[in-house]
């Protein structure tokens, strides 16, 4: 007799409709006729999403050869026969030259995928995979991995798919450039399996599945078409098992970039501590991998490996699945040697009697194959493209792997390269970009991730804390920002009425007292260089796709045309940004520099968010500290601090898809520095954000300065809404308002007194009116003369994109100020 808890979840999964967290479990010990009922469902969203995908009724694989690039690791996973100790090994990691043996190998009998398979950071355990790298030059096993990758790529034309284990968001930027692919199994959520004495992942760092799933999250914050899955009969229960697939729904329907899903039983294996639990069941693995199918829907690539099933491969059709994963005619399942792969020709036939056809594809999956830039970086563009069908996405099976040069794609200059001149005039061709609807994400899931305090923080202090606030801010303001001092610092960003205005009139206070009287301002020229970027910023209406009717590439010499043309009007400085360009060369940003030094060698290039920097450092493999060493003496003065938004991540990861860490924000402006490159500081707000973050923010800026003294100014930028598609999308709130851009500024002064002490206010998010008013109260810069703005006008700010020093004296005169011109860096400058 069938449960009721599995016939009501049955009939809920039958007709389409949602299941929770128990109802899913409850569908996991589906057995006999109930079971049947579940598979025949699952199945069927499986043809569809096939049916959908344009192959009906075929099922997939991955023609690959397995590299063991290291079996070293430092976790201890107690079912894991992969891993082991350096005294059993010939050497810590394979050399170079027996990876293009295996790979090669592999290209002789047509295989196209090398899935490289290697313990997480051995040399952080073992002393012996440290010197194997010190010798050889490498400072990780990442940096090996990454050099592994582009000779296979170079030399036999196999794709690469990395299994590293735990990356990092810079990590995964460093690593995207060479591999089409990569994964990572998410294995389970149930913490206490990691954390309990006797668990089967306890004392293993990389297994805490908090840090899993984040890893799951920066590959699509990345873009890395990404391969993850659960492994079941561990230990977890029902609703664990439930919980993970659900956590998977979650970062697929958020970023896309789920390619695979893979469903593995437990197998006990000799010589382990679990050696004597039972293998996981046949008819639990089919039960998961239907609940599987069911929660991720249609489009879901759901994988059971064919050699861990013990021949039962029409269950497994059955239950949902649609690729059987990579199979090798090469090499033996290393992490599982003792059960190896079937033959394809018998493979293909057992797929056959189940009503299917089997198909080969590239490590990297049809769709994405189809989809190309976004996902692809276009180094690897030719290789995949070598081996793939473009009309399917799926491999051609004749086609043999060939070595080509991983190397920059030739660079196509053009597109709307007048766009800083017509924005003004007949503005952008449409409000929003091309992909508008994919880009992004799932706007469901980016909305469910907003979190807003239960009361808002700046209102919830006492009279007592507000009075107390205002006290604290005319004696030691920047005192404000100590924890102690919390609640008055939130009382003060809730101020309004007579205690806004005397908050004002102490930030104005402060000013003179840091600053004087005099309203600063640079000669300077924006430009932007491209507008090309799939980064997916979610507020962001400057970027585009290569395709879209908006989109361009200035070259080289129209960049320096640009600059040359502003220092000869009197401009001092130029400000580069640009979108994240995947065509962008690794050499772009020196040249960029270079060529505007050569033609204007006295102008000061200020120049590259830190968002642009961590990206061309990664994409180059090079460390940040490196690569800033290198635009310095390219000639790079100074950087911009954007990409600062909020430098809270509960906060960027709405606002963006993919940009970097707050983390990578702070490690880049700080290593700037270091090195003797100063750079601005900024904050966005007005969106999806709350008076609690800004504080934070203030605080993160706070400790930078402390530490390297390097930030010349602040600068407090007001959302833009008009055409951000995260506004469209409904979910962020249309800017700030007139009283939080007054409260903003104010409290920059004040939070950042004896720290910072140039507050500069953006007359093209404010206006002019509101300009003068935040002169007023707390400012003292104006910024610059700009002479093109295509960013915030992209967005949909209405106050032109340039002005003249006579337009920026009339601001300081009616703010009641003396107006004196400056160098970037905030010297005096000739009259």
């Amino acid at each position: 007799m069938v449960d009721a808890s599995v016939r009501r979840a049955l009939g809920r999964a039958a007709t389409g409709r949602a299941l929770d967290t128990d109802e899913a479990a409850a569908l996991l010990t589906a057995r006999g006729e109930a079971l049947d009922e579940l598979l025949h469902v699952a199945g069927g969203i499986r043809d569809a999403g096939l049916r959908d995908a344009g192959r009906p009724g075929v099922v997939t694989y991955s023609k690959k050869v397995f590299v063991p690039l290291t079996r070293l690791c430092r976790d201890r996973c107690h079912y894991c026969t992969f891993a082991t100790v350096p005294h059993r090994l010939p050497a810590a990691y394979l050399e170079r030259d027996e990876v293009l043996a295996i790979a090669r190998e592999g290209a002789a009998q047509g295989c196209k995928e090398a899935l490289f398979t290697l313990g997480d950071r051995p040399e952080e355990r073992w002393p012996a995979a440290r010197r194997w790298l010190d010798e050889r030059g490498y400072d990780s096993t990442l940096d090996y991995l990454r050099a592994c990758a582009v000779a296979v790529l170079e030399e036999t034309g196999l794709l690469p798919h990395l299994n590293p284990g735990v990356l990092s968001w810079s990590e995964l930027q460093r690593l995207k450039p060479v591999a089409p692919s990569m994964g990572m199994m998410l294995e389970t959520t149930s913490t206490r399996l990691w954390s309990e004495p006797g668990g089967p992942h306890f004392g293993s760092p990389d297994k805490e599945p908090a840090v899993r799933l984040r890893v799951l999250d920066d590959a699509g914050r990345v873009g890395v078409p990404f391969t993850t899955g659960i492994l079941i009969g561990i230990g977890e229960t029902g609703v664990e098992r439930a919980d993970a697939l659900f956590a998977i729904r979650r970062a697929m329907r958020e970023y896309g970039h789920l390619q695979e899903v893979i469903v593995q039983n437990f197998r006990a294996k000799p010589d382990t501590a679990m050696r004597g639990m039972p293998d996981a069941e046949l008819h639990d693995l089919a039960a998961t991998v239907a609940v599987a199918r069911v929660l991720l829907g249609p489009k879901a690539r759901i994988q059971a490996p064919p050699n861990l099933i013990a021949g039962e491969y029409d269950l497994l059709l059955r239950a949902g699945i649609d690729d059987w994963g990579g199979v090798s005619p090469v090499t033996p399942d290393h992490v599982n040697p003792e059960r190896p792969w079937p033959q394809l020709d018998e493979l293909a036939a057992r797929t056959a009697a189940a009503g299917f056809t089997l198909r080969e594809r590239l490590t990297v999956y049809p769709e994405y194959v189809r989809a190309g830039g976004p996902w692809l970086d276009p180094r690897l563009l030719p290789h995949v493209t070598a081996l793939a069908d473009p009309v399917t996405g799926l491999a051609v099976e004749e086609a043999r792997p060939v070595g080509r040069p991983w190397q920059e794609p030739e660079e196509v200059f053009g597109g709307r390269t007048d766009l800083h001149a017509t924005i003004d005039v007949t503005g952008r061709t449409e409000d929003r970009r091309g992909d508008f609807d994919s880009v992004y994400g799932d706007w469901s899931e980016v909305a469910n991730k907003v979190r807003y305090p239960a009361g808002d923080p700046a209102t919830g202090g006492t009279d007592g804390d507000l009075r107390a606030g205002l006290n604290l801010a005319a004696h030691d303001p920047a005192a404000l920002l100590a924890p102690a001092h919390e609640a008055k610092a939130l009382a003060l960003f809730g101020a309004d009425g007579p205690a806004l205005d005397e908050l004002c009139r102490l930030a104005d206070d402060a000013r003179r007292d840091a600053v004087g009287d005099d309203v600063t301002y640079v000669v300077n020229r924006n430009i932007n260089f491209t507008n090309v970027c799939y980064v997916g910023c979610r507020f962001c209406a400057f970027a585009q796709r290569e395709s879209d009717a908006d989109a361009f590439r200035l070259s080289l010499e129209q960049v320096a045309d640009r600059a040359e043309e502003a220092w000869a009007t009197g401009a001092t400085e130029v400000c580069l940004q640009g979108g994240i360009d995947p065509k962008m060369p690794v050499t772009g940003y020196a040249d960029i520099v270079r060529a505007i030094k050569a033609r204007v060698p006295g102008l000061h290039v200020h120049a590259f968010s830190p968002m642009e920097i961590v990206t061309a450092a990664a994409k180059a493999g090079v460390p940040v500290r490196e690569w800033l060493g290198m635009l310095r003496e390219a000639g790079l003065d100074t950087i911009p601090g954007t990409a600062a938004e909020i430098l809270d991540d509960d906060v960027r990861w709405v606002l963006t898809k993919g940009k970097l860490p707050a983390a990578a924000w702070v490690e880049v402006v700080s290593t700037a520095h270091e090195l003797g490159i100063r750079s601005s500081s900024t904050m966005m707000y007005g969106h999806v954000d709350h008076p609690g973050q800004w504080l934070a923010h203030f605080r993160v800026l706070a400790g930078v300065q402390d530490r390297t003294g390097g930030f010349t100014e602040f600068v407090a930028l007001p959302f833009v809404h008009t055409n951000a598609p995260i506004y469209l999308a409904g979910i962020a709130r249309p800017g700030p308002t007139w009283r939080e851009n007054r409260v903003v500024h104010a409290m920059a002064r004040l939070l950042l007194h004896g720290r910072i002490d140039n507050i500069q206010c953006s007359w093209v998010k404010l206006g002019d009116a509101g300009t003068v008013e935040m002169l007023r109260g707390g400012c003292n810069d104006l910024g610059g003369t700009l002479m093109e703005e295509t960013i915030s006008r992209m967005a949909g700010s209405g106050n032109g994109s340039a002005r003249t020093e006579e337009q920026l004296r009339a601001i300081a005169e009616a703010a009641g100020r003396p107006f004196r011109k400056r160098t970037t860096a905030y010297g005096h400058t000739a009259a």
